[in-house]
């Protein structure tokens, strides 16, 4: 029996390689083959899936704040172009904003950020306490020098929804998603030549895309690449409070821990102590963080949280960079066909469609054409040249 042969694998079909296969498959100037390898066809493991659901503008690097603006325009158009049968999917993008708040020791890299952020066109609103206490009164700013308020683009949404939409357009232009995982990668001189799967298949390719979240580090090391990137948990609590926090946004406390609504209630989290966060694949809320930290440290944010009950509360993964937090994007120069879009580390639900769109300007055409996101290239890593990111939730 012939062997299948795909022009474009991508490894790893949540949002980020959805996205690929759906740019790839819209490109005028493509007319390959794409297959995409996802193992879990529910997706119910995947960090898309369990994550707070949310986009932002406010970073403190030119390359994150540009995809996530991008972001929020392919959000608005999400309907009009995911259209398959006549079928509009809806992202349920709800744009409430992100309110970053700072104490004295972060106001000047507040005020930093907010300068950058709007010369690229965000749209962010600098606040005094004052300010603060009078829009939010529910909010105890006594220990705040200020805080940094999306007043447009920035929100959540329904991220199992939106990836869906992208996979069922990317399958209507003609991908097709195999239910299977990438075993390893038959390469030589520098190229890859084919996938093999977990079930014994193999597959012929023309290039891959390394989209494999937490996965990545394994697919990459099969082509004798080191890839910084290791499995993080984070848990997301589920929480009712009786008093209601009239026009709340996606509020970040100083600590890093965050709340946004998420129906009758809100949904809350934060990144364990660097020492207690090791490699981890199982799926176990954290109850003692939110114990311990959490609850205790949004209660003295918002005092109506000390009534507050915990619900529902599930526990997913970020593919997290170890070296600098951020992206790792395009080919690693031991290999010529193997394109990596690694380590989002909590960013890449909402970074995805900017980051498809990267992946298939460097696959068709052999360069970043609408946005330079070189920087975010492996030359950093093999330089030890980090790109720093201030504002990582």
């Amino acid at each position: 029996m012939a062997q299948p042969h795909f022009d474009v694998v991508i490894a790893g079909g949540a949002a980020i390689g959805s996205a690929t296969a759906y740019f790839l498959t819209a490109e005028a100037g493509f007319s390959g083959s794409v297959a995409v390898i996802e193992a879990d066809a529910s997706y119910q493991h995947s960090a898309t899936a369990l994550s707070a659901a949310s986009i932002r503008h406010q970073f403190s690097t030119p390359e994150n704040i540009a995809m996530s603006l991008f972001g929020t325009q392919f959000l608005r158009q999400f309907s009009q172009r995911m259209t398959v049968d006549g079928d509009c999917p809806d992202p349920a993008f709800h744009e409430g904003g992100y309110l970053f708040l700072a104490s004295g020791a972060g106001l000047d890299i507040l005020r930093d950020n907010h300068r950058l952020q709007s010369s690229l066109g965000a749209d962010i609103a600098l606040l005094t306490p004052a300010q603060l206490q009078t829009r939010y009164p529910w909010l105890n700013t006594a220990d705040l020098a200020g805080g940094a308020l999306g007043l447009s683009g920035e929100g959540w949404l329904d991220a199992y929804g939106m990836m869906q939409g992208m996979r069922r357009k990317a399958i209507a232009q003609g991908a097709t998603y195999i239910n299977q995982r990438v075993a390893g990668l038959d390469h030589a001189n520098g190229h890859v030549n084919g996938v093999r799967l977990a079930d014994g298949q193999r597959i012929s390719c023309g290039a891959v895309v390394n989209a494999a979240g937490t996965g990545a580090p394994a697919l990459a090391q099969a082509a004798g690449i080191d890839l910084p990137v290791r499995s993080r948990k984070r848990s997301v609590f589920y929480v009712t409070c009786p008093q209601p926090l009239p026009d709340c946004p996606m509020v970040i406390d100083p600590s890093g821990a965050y709340f946004r609504p998420e129906g009758q209630g809100f949904i809350m989290g934060i990144s364990p102590p660097a020492d207690q966060d090791p490699d981890a694949t199982d799926f176990d809320v954290q109850y003692d963080l939110f114990d311990d930290i959490l609850w205790p440290t949004l209660a003295a944010r918002v005092p109506a949280f000390e009534a507050l009950r915990c619900g529902r509360s599930w526990a997913g993964h970020y593919d997290m960079n170890l070296f600098d937090q951020n992206l790792i994007l395009g080919l690693h120069p031991a290999i010529d066909n193997l394109y990596f879009a690694n380590g989002l580390s909590g960013h890449g639900m909402q970074q995805a469609p900017a980051i498809g769109r990267a992946l298939s300007e460097l696959i068709t055409a052999g360069k970043f054409q609408t946005l330079d996101l070189s920087r975010l290239g492996w030359t950093r890593i093999l330089q030890h040249q980090p790109i720093i990111e201030h504002n990582v939730v």
